[in-house]
């Protein structure tokens, strides 16, 4: 099983300057989690033309429930979590899951 962990986002201010930094200093900083196998992340549109409840959506995927505990632990995450004040006007709503294939 792999884990991962969704970081939502809610509407910002600026989205030009939320796109930039997000991208320039947040995505750099995500990366260097320790234990991270895979990250993704992109804006959202909802499938009946209404606003998304969210802006973007980023996941973070982790190899097994370890390597999640060691990343959420690490230095590099801690960073990374100080850093999205300095984004995330909107808010942002986070939460872990185990993935299950079918």
């Amino acid at each position: 099983m792999s884990y991962r962990v969704a970081v939502c986002y809610g509407k910002p201010d600026d989205p030009s300057a939320f796109d930039d930094y997000y991208t320039s200093t947040h995505v750099p900083l995500a990366k260097a989690v320790p234990g991270l196998v895979g990250f993704t992340w992109g804006k959202t549109k909802s499938l009946d033309g209404s606003e998304p409840p969210y802006y973007a959506v980023a996941n973070l995927y982790f190899d097994d429930e370890a390597s999640l505990q060691t990343g959420l632990r690490s230095p590099e995450m801690k960073a990374a979590g100080k850093d999205v004040r300095n984004f995330a006007t909107g808010g942002v709503t986070m939460f872990m899951q185990e993935e299950v294939q079918q």
